[in-house]
């Protein structure tokens, strides 16, 4: 069985062969995968119960508790998607949209606007877990590996590390550059299928 986090490190082109320590963050459904990685093998890796569900229920809970107003997963997903954001605007309240759910007060249909500086409020836990969750592992790792990191940067993956500004929320913690895989929500399939091809890249769980 391929780890995830080495398939989504070969997904996203790390150089995971070379004695060169790279960080791989994979921002799931679920979970954030945190990986550094080198030489074909797994420095440190940790996982974050943290990932696209989470910010979905911390959107319906910020609506909830702020507007009254109940709101399904599947309309949590379209605001995160649409005006997701893990960092406030840096000018007003940025892109606003309508929703509509049940009022918890009356009991009836009901619609509301809400903004991206309240998203990125709502947003505020999950994102801090999966920083905090970064910097854990930026402490955990050995220091030769760690100076490679901030050569290289950290990689995101996942349909996580498509929320807008969540690569910015994480330089801004670390001082680290992060960037964002090339087509991210694919990079753990596609690296699966290429370690699966080579047999230099086959690393088993144990």
């Amino acid at each position: 069985m391929i780890l995830e986090p080495m398939a989504a490190a070969i997904g996203a082109g790390l150089p995971v062969t070379e004695p060169i320590g790279s960080m791989v963050v994979d921002v799931g459904g679920g979970t954030a995968e945190i990986a550094v990685l080198s030489l074909r093998g797994l420095a440190y890796t940790a996982s974050v119960r943290v990932g696209g569900d989470k910010m979905d229920d911390a959107i319906v809970s910020y609506v909830r508790r702020n507007h009254n107003l109940l709101i399904g997963d599947i309309t949590a997903e379209r605001i995160k998607k649409e005006a997701g954001i893990a960092r406030c605007p840096t000018e007003g309240h940025g892109i606003t949209l309508s929703i509509k759910g049940r009022d918890l007060v009356n009991g009836v249909p009901a619609e509301i606007t809400i903004n991206q500086m309240q998203i990125a409020e709502a947003l505020s836990e999950p994102v801090g877990a999966v920083i905090e969750g970064i910097r854990i592992a930026l402490e955990n790792t050995a220091p030769e590996l760690a100076a490679d990191i901030v050569d290289q940067g950290i990689v995101l993956t996942g349909g996580g590390a498509l929320l807008s500004g969540l690569d910015d929320a994480i330089c801004e913690a670390t001082g680290l550059p992060v960037v964002v895989a090339d087509d991210p929500l694919t990079c753990v399939a596609r690296g699966t299928v290429f370690a699966l091809e080579n047999e230099q890249f086959r690393i088993f769980a144990h």
